[in-house]
């Protein structure tokens, strides 16, 4: 009997343990003075759907408890009125006659980092998984192993690894540091590119921990560097938590789980002619089935994304947010997600990937622009038309002037400018992780290098430069994107070369080192170019390309010559821009250089000329 009596009791103990076992909250902790009062928590924990939920807390109290078609999720909604003091908010979930309660973490805000980035700061871009291993401890996790002659497998670079070269970084003369995604990629093989998220709060854990990303993001703010912490909301990783157990059937678009590849369309969301079935293939549809794609209709996943970013910004301090796949998550989503960032950090910047091969589509994304009735509210958009004719622009194959001639197609685009409202708030680059680099094994020698650096660091926008191109790194993407993502030589441990420093770099690599890090150092402490005003002109039968960059104190004139042959131009024609000047220093080499009568200049070459 007595016996019975004990198993009936484990029986009871077992089903209300199972009634409401706690398994996870996320945001695990939030703060006060918050300009949005309302804070989503989602709890899941089996069969927490069937609890209630009861809190006092001064200042904080429930303005909804909404349950899904899973039990196993609650999506709870508080109101956290202005004068809420820090403290733990007591959650207490009761099921029958079970109770669980979970403390909830209210912190003060620290008001720091959040600066956002402009035309006045350069950012360097990095993957981290490729940069440098500064901890050997965090290599290996579960099944994954670190096989750095494989490339598309973990390496082993780390947070650890970038902290120890921030002042390499710093030194070269670049503001800003752009992380491709740092979250948890836990995924089969390892996922080192980390765009295949697995939690979204927290740090993969062979890069680092949440805290040691926190304390990266302070010492590069006490180094005078600002963060750039690359986000996605587009999609998940396969091994997701979510992915076992669904905290919604319209979480991940087409039936839950089932693969649907996108058309990759991206102009269906601005043709006005495009079909609702071609623009719903792109937004619903997949990249690859390991990354299943989330719906940002369902409001929860919305809430959940959104704060998401605001808790990053909040925790870690970062600057900036670069976003993913920026057209093909919901559009009403993204809108909304801009506008209640910008309302909390209004110095913030977020760049969108827009990936269009038409700066009037690139143009067409940002906030305020005319060409689009409902605005997108996105502050920065990035210049890829600009990318792909900057990298035919600045070969050795064209030799022609006038319309066909390399500067011309260069000069066209610029010229389109008119488009976007914001054209300082435009990234621009010659080549990033999802690229073939601009350097190239075949270059003869650094006239294409010097002249394409000069050119992205004196035009308009804000630049982007792609970790290695220093020392003239090189890939294309050939099998896989792993090509144009490699190591960093002298960042691992017994490396036969060590990069970071000269002695490691050849004679060629040096001087191209050198020259980026005088541009850098230079543009800096320079107005006309970081906000002054572009004018330029029409490139002639001569296949030159000039422009200048003003501010009344100031002007900056850039020669660009296209061409394979010297040339000697007639300076008369850029009188408007010259005025009174009679020489210029060149900022690389501090000669003094003629302005007023002819002007020779080297095949390939270029002149980034101070007027005084």
């Amino acid at each position: 009997m007595k016996r019975t009596i004990l198993i009936l009791l484990l029986i009871i103990s077992a089903c209300q343990t199972q009634a409401a076992q706690l398994l996870q909250v996320e945001p695990a902790n939030w703060w006060v003075g918050m300009k949005n009062t309302q804070l989503q928590i989602m709890v899941h924990g089996t069969n927490i759907g069937k609890s209630k939920l009861t809190l006092n807390f001064p200042g904080v109290t429930i303005k909804e408890v909404a349950h899904t078609d899973n039990a196993n999720y609650l999506f709870i909604y508080l109101n956290i009125a202005a004068q809420t003091k820090p403290g733990l908010v007591k959650l207490q979930f009761t099921d029958g006659t079970q109770k669980t309660t979970y403390n909830y973490p209210l912190k003060a805000r620290t008001k720091e980092g959040a600066a956002g980035f402009n035309s006045a700061d350069v950012l360097y871009l990095i993957t981290p998984d490729r940069f440098a291993n500064g901890d050997l401890k965090n290599d290996a996790l579960e099944d994954v192993n670190i096989d750095r002659n494989d490339p598309n497998a973990r390496h082993g670079g780390d947070l650890a690894g970038i902290e120890q070269h921030l002042d390499y970084i710093k030194d070269l003369g670049f503001t800003t540091v752009w992380l491709n995604p740092v979250q948890e990629n836990r995924m089969p093989g390892g996922s080192y590119h980390g765009y295949a998220i697995t939690n979204f709060y927290n740090i993969d854990p062979r890069f680092g921990t949440n805290q040691q990303f926190a304390d990266l993001t302070k010492t590069m703010h006490n180094k005078g560097l600002k963060v750039v912490m690359d986000m996605i909301f587009n999609h998940c990783g396969s091994s997701h938590p979510w992915m076992k157990d669904l905290p919604a059937k319209d979480w991940i678009n087409n039936n839950s789980g089932t693969y649907v590849q996108t058309n990759h369309a991206k102009y269906t969301i601005m043709d006005p002619h495009a079909a609702k079935a071609d623009r719903d293939v792109l937004t619903d549809g997949w990249f690859v089935p390991s990354m299943p794609d989330l719906n940002q209709r369902n409001r929860h996943l919305a809430n959940y994304l959104i704060q998401n970013s605001i808790w990053w910004i909040e925790y870690s301090h970062v600057d900036g947010i670069r976003q993913d796949t920026y057209p093909y998550p919901d559009y009403a989503f993204m809108q909304r997600w801009c506008r209640e960032v910008e309302a909390e950090y209004p110095k913030f910047n977020i760049v969108g990937e827009s990936w269009y091969g038409r700066s009037s589509a690139s143009a067409w994304w940002q906030k305020n622009d005319k060409l689009n009735q409902h605005d997108a509210g996105l502050k920065s958009v990035m210049d890829f038309p600009l990318t792909f004719i900057s990298n035919d622009a600045f070969g050795y194959n064209n030799n022609n002037g006038g319309e066909g001639s390399a500067m011309f197609k260069i000069y066209e685009e610029i010229a389109q400018d008119f488009m976007f409202a914001d054209i300082n708030n435009v990234l621009t680059f010659l080549d990033n992780h999802d690229l073939d680099r601009f350097v190239r094994k075949d270059d003869p020698d650094l006239r294409r290098y010097k002249q394409a650096l000069a050119f992205l660091l004196t035009t308009r926008g804000t630049p982007q430069i792609y970790y290695g191109t220093e020392v003239l790194m090189d890939g294309k993407k050939e099998k896989s994107d792993g090509y144009v993502r490699t190591d960093f030589p002298g960042g691992w441990a017994g490396d036969k070369e060590n990069q970071f420093v000269a002695s490691g770099r050849s004679a060629k690599q040096n001087e191209a080192f050198s020259y980026l890090q005088k541009l850098l150092q230079w543009r800096k402490a320079n107005p006309a170019i970081t906000s002054g005003k572009l004018m330029h002109y029409v490139p002639d039968n001569s296949g030159t390309y000039v422009y200048a960059r003003i501010i009344p104190a100031k002007t900056v004139l850039v020669v660009l010559n296209g061409t394979n042959d010297n040339k000697t131009i007639d300076m008369s024609r850029f009188k408007e821009v010259i005025k009174t000047h009679t020489q210029g220093r060149d900022v690389i080499t501090g000669a003094l250089v003629p302005v007023t009568k002819n002007l020779t200049i080297a095949a390939k070459g270029q002149y980034v000329l101070e007027l005084n």
